[in-house]
């Protein structure tokens, strides 16, 4: 796998995670594109497009439990499936896709 893809996916998962813990997204929500679109599947919530939505997202229903990774797979040079735990229990996967520096789609599915 490339180091700067998984590099990328540590951090992304790093500042969510400090995100969770300190109450404050406004970091983690800086990392996406302005035009960046955030989707779940199976919780209803979302798709949400743009920064400002998705920060508004953040703000209105806040995570509150911090995930560790446990695979991290290279779909394409700027995008990733990852699975992840999340702390409290349970288990996720997650598709990150960049343009540049930015997070241009996230789709986080819950199993």
């Amino acid at each position: 796998m490339d180091e700067d893809l998984r590099s990328r996916v540590d951090d992304h998962c790093g500042l969510f995670n400090a995100a969770v813990r300190s109450g404050d997204f406004t970091r983690f929500v800086a990392t996406f594109a302005p035009d960046a679109v955030m989707r779940f599947v199976n919780v209803p919530a979302g798709p949400y497009v743009g920064r400002d939505m998705i920060a508004q997202a953040y703000r209105e229903q806040p995570p509150t439990d911090t995930m560790t990774l446990t695979s991290v797979e290279a779909l394409a040079s700027d995008s990733a499936l990852v699975r992840f735990t999340w702390d409290a229990g349970g288990t996720g996967t997650m598709t990150v896709r960049w343009t540049g520096p930015w997070v241009a789609e996230l789709t986080v599915s819950f199993d």
